[in-house]
């Protein structure tokens, strides 16, 4: 549940965009038409900006709902000042195009998705990305970087592949990623969780694959029907056969990291590959996804940021269709309409899961670990993972009372704005990881 959006003005409170149908291999470049959007927002022209949105983007984000979306970002973000840059990227029958915006307070990207019709198809802001220098407790000499491809054909992923230098066999660790259309690096405003770890972890001899998420790169897959196994599922079995299938890898020691969304579905992973010789989770959730998603928006709309008529909008917008989710049954599944931008086969999909039961029957090491000041998924959660699995000799728990959802040290209550200050995941963090993995024997 990795919020892509942070600055409490989201389409998707977990980073699901919305995104509707269009079929198209090539379109014009939509730059223009990305700023003509934006234009419209900051000019409070939202009806107008409404309508150049396609029927499936309007039924869910109707102009009215627009202007509560753009209104709490300007009540985190500050005063909208300018669009500064902007960069294209063709994905199947759909162009999404970044749009570099400076506000008073941050500056965020605002990508705008078109279909082949040139309607608008997708919105979502993400704080942007800061330059990334290493942590103190990466070295540099110590590993070398390969790129790799996760899986073959029209969903084939890129990937970086981390190497301690030295002839291995190493032991290996797959990263999945949480919630919405995470890079391989799942850079979150100012943090790169998964370089810091792989980085970290690999100048501690272990090797680590990190790819680009399927609903980043190939985000024209998810229209209609799907559900977390096509998102996030699938691709990180196929990543632990490619490890096992490396000559410089211990194919007995290849083990997966899930954070936050990718943690709640590791022991999913692990019941699909039983070859896997351990799990570990950060930051999983073990409670059903919308009523996370309920608790989350009761403590946004709880800060002192979200008080205003447009933030108390936005939140109502977000209980609403968390509401829809709880209301769903089995009867609803052939349903495509998205609800908080994915559909009823989604999660319907996630509201059979129980992650601790699937837990429970794992034989695996399993290694789980919190951060204390994490507001979206909490100690409940944690604790939810200590009951499941109480007696289990093969689990290790861990938590830590500095850290957030992203494993980033800091003060009092966490904030979905810290996320935008450049930071590093806790160097105890990757120790521990580290040491129980070297600790874990092979399948």
């Amino acid at each position: 549940m990795s919020i892509r959006v942070t600055l409490a003005a989201v389409v998707a409170l977990h980073g699901i965009p919305i995104l509707a149908q269009g079929q198209t291999p090539t379109m014009p470049d939509r730059k223009p038409a990305a700023a003509a959007f934006i234009t419209q927002l900051a000019q409070g022209n939202f009806a107008g900006a409404a309508a150049t949105m396609d029927s499936t983007m309007h039924r869910a984000l109707p102009a009215e709902k627009l202007k509560a979306t753009w209104e709490a970002l300007i009540a985190q973000a500050g005063t909208f000042r300018a669009q500064r840059s902007s960069a294209s990227t063709q994905a199947g029958p759909y162009q999404i195009v970044a749009v570099t915006c400076e506000f008073a307070r941050a500056s965020v990207d605002v990508r705008v998705t078109f279909g082949r019709t040139g309607l608008v198809t997708g919105l979502f802001f993400v704080p942007t990305p800061g330059p990334w220098t290493p942590p103190s407790y990466v070295n540099p000499a110590s590993f070398h970087a390969e790129s790799v491809t996760v899986g073959a054909g029209a969903l084939a992923l890129p990937g970086t592949l981390t190497l301690p230098n030295g002839a291995g066999p190493f032991p290996a660790l797959v990263l999945v990623h949480g919630s919405g259309p995470n890079d391989r690096d799942e850079s979150v405003g100012g943090v790169k969780v998964f370089r810091d770890l792989a980085e970290g972890l690999s100048s501690r001899g272990i090797a680590v694959l990190r790819y680009e998420k399927r609903t980043r790169e190939h985000p024209a897959t998810f229209t209609g029907r799907f559900t977390v196994d096509d998102e996030t599922v699938d691709d990180a079995v196929a990543a632990a056969g490619l490890l096992r299938a490396r000559r410089d890898i211990d194919p007995a020691r290849v083990a997966v990291l899930g954070h936050s969304l990718g943690g709640m579905m590791a022991p999913r992973i692990a019941q699909r590959d039983a070859r896997l010789a351990g799990v570990v989770i950060l930051a999983g959730t073990t409670r059903r996804l919308e009523r996370v998603m309920l608790e989350q928006t009761a403590y946004l709309s709880s800060l002192p940021e979200n008080t205003t008529p447009a933030a108390q909008a936005q939140i109502a917008m977000l209980r609403e269709g968390a509401a829809r989710v709880e209301r769903l049954t089995l009867a609803d599944s052939a349903s495509a309409t998205p609800i908080i931008g994915a559909p009823a086969s989604y999660w319907l999909d996630l509201q059979q899961y129980h992650p601790g039961e699937v837990a429970r029957t794992l034989t695996r090491p399993l290694l789980i670990l919190q951060g204390e000041r994490d507001y979206q998924v909490t100690m409940a959660d944690f604790a939810g993972w200590q009951q499941a699995l109480a007696g289990q000799p093969n689990v290790t728990f861990r938590s830590y009372p500095g850290l957030n959802h992203l494993f980033v040290t800091g003060v009092g209550p966490s904030k979905p704005s810290e996320y935008a200050a450049s930071a590093h995941v806790a160097a105890v963090v990757v120790d521990d990881i580290a040491r129980w993995l070297k600790g874990v024997p092979p399948l």
